[in-house]
């Protein structure tokens, strides 16, 4: 399978917020921003169980509502601040449909939606 074929995604995330790119034409064409997802708020719990269980589980919706912008990925790349990006590619790798995604992490602080986009690009050629 060539490069422009594969189904390429970059993806940045803290543990509250995610960018998601990947190219306008699926297959071809110049990455684009898909989407932005952010983790909904936590309410009060009575104990710190039930806030880690919480935490845990909105942080599971936060990366099913990023996979939802990224239909049979081929490559990706996850950066960020933080361990998100970790726990993001181990969720990947435990759910099946993206179990044989190739994925691939950086660390870099916040940046411009267009400065991502050229990131990303230039992790892909």
């Amino acid at each position: 399978m060539s490069e422009k074929n594969k189904k390429q995604f970059g993806v940045w995330m803290d543990s509250h917020h995610a960018t998601i790119v990947g190219r306008e034409n699926v297959e071809s064409g110049e990455f684009v921003v898909l989407g932005h997802e952010k983790m909904d708020s936590q309410g009060s719990n009575s104990n710190e169980n039930a806030a880690n269980n919480a935490e845990r589980d909105l942080l599971h919706k936060l990366f099913k509502n990023i996979t939802a912008h990224m239909q049979n990925v081929d490559e990706l790349h996850v950066t960020g601040t933080g361990t998100a990006q970790e726990q993001f590619i181990k969720y990947l790798k435990e759910t099946p449909q993206y179990k044989n995604v190739d994925a691939t992490e950086s660390t870099s602080n916040k940046m411009s939606d267009e400065s991502f986009v050229e990131y990303v690009a230039t992790q892909f050629k």
